[in-house]
């Protein structure tokens, strides 16, 4: 299979720059008028598929939500990747995986392998064990033409309690993650499979984002407080590597498909606003 960032450029190319989460919750499944079981969560899911799917350059569903109904919530799950990857956009399956050894593997196996039921484009994983604990996936994202997407600057306050302390070197741990995802994604054209995750409302990182070579996954626009405008800020000049994840806001539009297709207009017309616009040199 064609690798995942030369996928994912063509992608944002044909459908804009925008990832739509898949967020089952309580709360929003009440607004919906479902039920908190695996059935309201398969309506709700599958209504965003049908909405968007066939629109937006890529959907990440969020396991936890599906996990929380057991098994019949991932068997949800594994039809809810199924339909969004048959209606042509990239599923990201937001798990944010990260052990050592067999058990990475494992994991890989689970959402990177084809012959999987849960088989996605993508998942994120967390490199807090070590980039190297990562490295069975990473390896099964060359194998099968996947991606993961590493986190790196995420925007909840706790984070930068680990993200940004200081190896001995005198990098943060997120420059670090960085570094080590330029180097996987070295020699990759148009783009590199290996992401990271970076918040869209922190401002300033104060850090190097210029070398990745990769997408970078930014959640924050819209329920969170990020607007299109922040992505200038947090990633300048590499703002056309940055997909942003939209959710909430735009979930909370349905089950209205047009509503839903509204929404998801509006928000990608600013995003592109913002990444077509000229960069202004400082």
């Amino acid at each position: 299979m064609e690798p995942f960032g030369a996928r994912l450029h063509a992608a944002m190319a044909a459908r804009g720059p925008m990832c739509v989460g898949i967020d089952p919750h309580a709360s929003l499944l009440a607004q919906w008028g479902l039920p908190d079981t695996a059935a309201g969560v398969e309506r709700f899911s599958r209504t965003v598929v049908e909405a968007l799917a066939g629109e937006v350059a890529a959907m990440k569903p969020q396991s936890a939500f599906f996990e929380r109904h057991g098994s019949a919530g991932v068997a949800v799950l594994e039809r809810v990747i199924a339909e969004a990857r048959a209606a042509g956009a990239l599923v990201i399956t937001d798990v944010k995986r990260g052990d050592i050894g067999s058990t990475a593997a494992g994991y890989a196996e689970a959402y990177l392998d084809p012959s999987s039921p849960l088989a996605s484009d993508a998942l994120t994983a967390s490199p807090f064990l070590g980039m190297g604990a990562l490295a069975p996936m990473f390896e099964a994202a060359r194998k099968h033409g996947a991606g993961v997407f590493v986190l790196a600057l995420t925007s909840n306050p706790d984070g930068a309690q680990v993200q940004r302390a200081r190896c001995a070197d005198g990098r943060t741990v997120a420059q670090h993650v960085l570094d080590e995802l330029a180097s996987l994604n070295a020699g990759a054209t148009p783009l590199g499979s290996f992401g990271a995750v970076v918040g869209a409302t922190l401002g300033e990182t104060g850090h190097n984002l210029s070398n990745v070579h990769g997408p970078f996954l930014a959640p924050g626009i819209g329920a969170q407080g990020g607007s299109a405008t922040d992505l200038r800020t947090v990633f300048g000049k590499k703002v056309s590597d940055v997909l942003p994840a939209m959710s909430r806001s735009i979930l909370i539009k349905g089950p209205d498909h047009t509503a839903l297709q509204n929404a998801a207009r509006e928000q990608l017309q600013a995003v592109r606003g913002i990444v077509d616009s000229p960069i202004q040199d400082a």
